[in-house]
């Protein structure tokens, strides 16, 4: 898919609390106005530019670009904030590894010069729907792009996540708990957990268990069609749902999770010219003596 030529209004989403972030959102918003585009910013963004801010679903609305500066903590958070709208995010690194955004600020203003002039692609990354209820009633949904993961709490000894798929019993987890994760949340906690890395077009689900109790259960990998239920039931104390690292739902004996693909992807711009490959090879150091 490449990205809208017709580009007007271009949002800027920065981290938070972040002088690099501060100082990229100046640079940008002064070289975007100058070629006539509408910019619009989310809070943090728009205190560095001292202009009104915008909450995040709004620019989802009305920008043609999403322009994130930040690391891919910042873009984990922006993508769950866009809802439906399947607005292209550009991201620009200013964190330490880069998985989701690949640009680095050297490479910003050539970046947006080819994205305006139509040189620039994105990709559809799977997202998960989740859903947990309590005795029938409705705990909550959510959409993650990288990770749902189903944890004991502190004061817990070990958990037992009875998981089927499309109501087919799988297998009981006992353990620590259990990740979820899409192919772009494959490298990320579930690769440290010892799950398996999927390239991120790959239609596909990972099921990786976090110190399992039994040796022989190792990560599973679903399609991508697969509806999941997964049943939580703490030995002792509670359990505790989190979405991509960043929010989450306290969790009780009985609690059910379900976990399926949503509907609505995430856009991200990618360079035509770095391969899936070289991304892996330059974040994980393969074949570094």
């Amino acid at each position: 898919m490449t990205v809208p030529s017709a580009i007007r209004t271009v949002g800027l989403c920065a981290k938070p609390d972040s002088r690099a972030a501060a100082e990229a959102a100046r640079g940008l918003d002064k070289w975007l106005r100058e070629r006539g585009l509408r910019v619009i910013a989310d809070p943090f963004a728009a205190e560095a530019l001292e202009v009104a801010d915008a909450p995040r679903a709004r620019l989802a609305r009305e920008s043609d670009l999403l322009v994130v500066l930040g690391g891919d903590g910042t873009l984990l958070a922006v993508s769950r904030e866009l809802g439906e709208r399947p607005v292209p995010i550009l991201g620009v690194n200013l964190g330490r590894l880069g998985f989701l955004a690949e640009v680095t600020p050297d490479e910003q203003v050539d970046a947006l010069e080819r994205v305006l002039a139509g040189e620039m692609h994105t990709v559809a990354r799977m997202r998960l729907a989740v859903r947990a209820e309590r005795d029938g009633r409705e705990l909550g949904r959510h959409l993650a792009i990288n990770d749902a993961v189903i944890t004991r709490s502190d004061l817990s000894r070990m958990i037992d996540l009875e998981t089927l798929t499309d109501g087919v019993p799988v297998t009981t987890y006992p353990g620590d708990g259990l990740i979820v994760a899409t192919p772009t949340g494959s490298t990320a906690y579930s690769l440290s957990a010892g799950g398996p890395i999927l390239l991120p077009d790959f239609e596909a689900f990972v099921l990786t268990p976090i110190c399992p109790h039994t040796l022989s259960q190792r990560p599973l990998v679903l399609p991508a069609s697969a509806r999941l239920e997964i049943r939580v039931f703490p030995r002792e104390g509670g359990a505790r749902l989190t979405l991509d690292g960043q929010t989450g739902v306290e969790l009780q004996c009985g609690d059910r999770v379900f976990i399926e693909r949503s509907e609505h992807p995430v856009h991200f711009v990618v360079s035509p010219s770095r391969s899936r490959f070289e991304v892996l090879r330059s974040k994980l150091g393969w074949g570094a003596s």
